[in-house]
């Protein structure tokens, strides 16, 4: 949510700030602005809608300066507009200020301010943080911004500059991400990597309580307002990989990614005994051995691939596994022993409902684990240990490659556990091989996009689909329904499949289709049962299943997906969910990578 860009160097920054901003596009926005710091003061262009709005203004009137701050904004306090567009100005027109995050007490020290006099011009909470920085302000812009610091509660990154000091900018965070990119006699401030990696390689991740202060060199201080020391890193990945390359979008080109991520995931973690090996963990074998309980908290995607960690956890260990919303865990006052593991799944690894869950675990004193994407998050820094999914950047929002790669990882976590419990060294073996012809037969599937067009082209205007499974596969049709709404604008509900007559079966008719993920597992007969049903009532059948299937005249149309083990069978039947939801979506004009209302990191409460 909201985007951060920030510049200072000896190039011109108007360009490097727009370039940001389009890598920062999906994160989620519905206006953008930049400011820049020129020879007689701060420059300032906002607008509302998509980037494009902005490049056209700053067409007309280009701005010049070495030193600016850009802002892509997604609606929290006030409504879509120019005026509550980043960034914000104090009165008189001297410090600007780009926020991501939310201030709680906003109203408080909105009200305390305009009984000194000052004139609010937006709905933002994020006006009172430059009129405090302002109010604060004697000449040294790092200690109006720690001092104004002291008085915000709630989440925030920000970047302030001044009219009054050339060449420098000062940055903060707190619950909200923020990375400093250490270029050559430059330095670049945002909310992830995407708009650094083409400048530079080498970045701080900045830690909660810090503040960046930038001119011509940088300096990080804590909360106390002591000098601290932050590691710099290599960003792990190039700017090639965050560009569409030859595909209309990035979701397209991220669904053809999955049998070279699902391969990362696995690479060097599969061992010949027929177990996992996974150093990150930082947990040794008599210390998994003990767990008695794991939980599992994430959102969205991620929350329908731990659910397929669940299922096979408790198959292959025999542990009692829990599935929580990250958003509602610290609500309900969890039960935690020592012998809980956590786990907390996001793929930015900024996830502000997870990243709550995860300090309400260590709180209670559970061991927190971390399955992540992004390599220096503040997920990945705060867990005990984790695993990394090597997927590579995610720009599209709705969420494809991350999802095979979590559970690619799950499973592995799942043997693990389960070869130190109750799965035989054959079995896992027999896990292993199966899960190293995922990739390939990831590829099988993906010769099938034109087949899936065509039955999109067929559903794209049909307003509500059922998205039906059993087993392994009911969390992919929970994952099936979302990546549909998410992108295309129509209603879809995943079930279980026996779930059905107990309410859907109401709404079925020849206008509702129904998706059956129907693989030749131990349900299969089931499942052909649920698929009568919802003939017998006019209803129309995509069915996805494997080749040893035979569903007779059941399905309207059918997906052949490769057979593979029961427990395997996600991976594999989540792939013709993606491309139908995709093509559906593209068929309807909407903005796949970008849709509305949504955010790629939500990154507040």
């Amino acid at each position: 949510m909201c985007g951060i860009v920030a510049y200072t160097g000896s190039r011109n920054a108007q360009q490097i700030l727009v370039e940001g901003l389009r890598k920062l596009e999906y994160r989620g926005y519905d206006s953008a602005g930049v400011c820049i710091q020129g020879d007689k003061g701060l420059n300032l262009v906002r607008t509302k809608g998509k980037l494009v709005e902005l490049e056209n203004a700053l067409q007309i009137g280009p701005l010049t300066g070495k030193v600016g701050i850009g802002h892509t904004r997604w609606a929290t306090h006030g409504a879509p507009s120019v005026v509550n567009a980043h960034p914000h100005t104090s009165v008189d027109g001297k410090i600007a200020v780009v926020h991501n995050g939310i201030i709680e007490n906003y109203s408080i020290i909105k009200s305390a301010l305009e009984k000194e006099g000052v004139v609010f011009k937006s709905e933002t909470d994020t006006e009172v943080i430059v009129h405090l920085v302002h109010k604060f302000y004697k000449g040294d812009l790092a200690k109006a911004v720690s001092e104004a610091l002291t008085h915000l509660e709630g989440a925030f990154g920000i970047v302030v500059v001044s009219a009054q000091e050339p060449g420098v900018l000062v940055g903060a965070r707190r619950g909200s991400p923020l990375v400093l990119g250490v270029g050559d006699g430059e330095f670049f401030l945002a909310s992830d990597v995407a708009p650094i990696v083409e400048h530079t390689q080498k970045v701080v991740y900045l830690d909660d309580n810090d503040m960046v202060v930038l001119n011509g060199t940088y300096k990080i201080t804590n909360q106390a307002n002591a000098e601290v020391r932050r590691e710099v890193q290599n960003i792990e990945f190039s700017a090639e990989q965050v560009a569409r390359g030859n595909f209309e979008h990035f979701m397209l080109k991220e669904i053809f990614e999955q049998p070279n991520t699902v391969l990362n995931s696995l690479r060097g973690r599969i061992l010949p005994e027929g177990t996992a090996k996974l150093n990150g963990l930082n947990l040794v074998n008599q210390e998994l051995r003990s767990i008695q309980r794991v939980i599992i908290a994430a959102c969205g995607t991620s929350f329908y691939a731990a659910k397929v960690g669940e299922y096979l956890i408790e198959e292959l260990s025999g542990i009692p596994v829990e599935v929580e919303y990250a958003s509602e865990f610290r609500y309900r006052n969890p039960i935690i022993t020592d012998k809980t593991l956590v786990f907390v799944i996001s793929q930015s690894g900024e996830t502000a409902d997870t990243l709550a869950a995860l300090r309400e675990a260590k709180q209670k004193g559970a061991t927190v684990l971390g399955i992540c994407n992004v390599v220096g998050s503040s997920i990945a820094r705060e867990t005990d240990g984790g695993v990394y999914l090597h997927a590579g950047p995610e720009i599209g929002v709705a969420s494809t490659k991350a999802f095979t790669s979590q559970v690619t990882v799950l499973t592995l976590i799942a043997l693990l556990l389960g070869r130190m419990r109750r799965t035989s060294a054959d079995e896992g073996m027999k896990i292993c091989k199966a899960l190293a012809k995922i990739p390939d037969q990831i590829k099988e599937i993906l010769k099938l996009n034109d087949q899936i067009k065509v039955i999109a082209k067929e559903f794209k205007d049909k307003e509500n689909f059922l998205f039906l499974g059993r087993g392994y596969n009911y969390p992919v049709a929970l994952e099936g329904a979302l990546k549909l709404k998410e992108i295309s604008n129509i209603h879809a509900e995943g079930y279980p499949a026996a779930e059905m007559k107990h309410g859907p079966i109401a709404l079925i008719d020849a206008n509702m289709p129904t998706v059956v993920i129907a693989p030749t597992d131990a349900l299969f007969d089931k499942v052909l049962s649920n698929m009568q049903e919802v003939k017998a009532r006019g209803g129309r059948i995509i069915a996805i299943t494997d080749a040893e299937a035979n569903l007779g005249k059941l399905a309207d149309y059918t997906i052949v997906i490769p057979k593979t083990l029961h427990m395997l069978t996600p991976l594999l039947s989540v792939v013709p969910l993606q491309l139908l939801a995709y093509h559906i979506a593209v068929m309807r004009g909407c903005d796949v990578d970008t849709p509305r209302n949504l955010a790629k990191s939500v990154t507040v409460e």
